[in-house]
């Protein structure tokens, strides 16, 4: 092989494993939120999340995640109770979204599949909350959290 093509052909396999570290890193959770901590929903089950708690993280949140972990998620944290929508542009795995109230009860839960074109639908709550968990489509029926049940976080790092 002349040396121009081993170069080409280096230069090819560098980007190609950089590509592919680039995508694993996509099938963790939240990339760029980093404190981790958990959920607990009353007295029962529990959710490991990363915590996006600045408009930015709560901003990018779980779009380009090509797989979530079942006992994994994203808490939304608000210093204020927060009216705002949530959204599934360039999200790729369906997700349930439980919003949590100031007194920490779950207010609402919805059921978000992906989009990947606009428009997308938005999904909000039915009364101001301080905390909105995403998880797996289907988590919250599944481990029988309902709207009425407490959620607090816990081991924010």
């Amino acid at each position: 092989m002349p040396r121009s093509a081993r170069g080409t052909a280096l230069l090819l396999a560098v980007l190609t494993s950089v590509a592919l570290v680039a995508c694993n890193r996509a099938s963790s959770p939240g990339p760029s939120a980093t404190a981790h901590a958990t959920v607990v929903f009353g007295s029962g089950p529990s959710l490991a999340v990363r915590v996006a708690d600045t408009p930015e993280l709560r901003l990018t949140g779980l779009m380009d995640v090509m797989a979530l972990p079942e006992g994994d998620g994203m808490a939304f944290v608000y210093d204020h109770p927060s009216t705002d929508t949530y959204w599934m542009k360039d999200t790729l795995i369906p997700l349930s979204i439980a919003f949590v109230g100031a007194d920490g009860r779950i207010v609402t839960i919805r059921d978000m599949p992906p989009c990947g074109a606009e428009p997308c639908a938005t999904y909000g709550a039915d009364a101001p909350f301080t905390m909105a968990v995403e998880a797996n489509m289907g988590w919250f029926t599944r481990h029988h959290v309902a709207v009425g049940d407490t959620a607090h976080l816990e081991g924010r790092s």
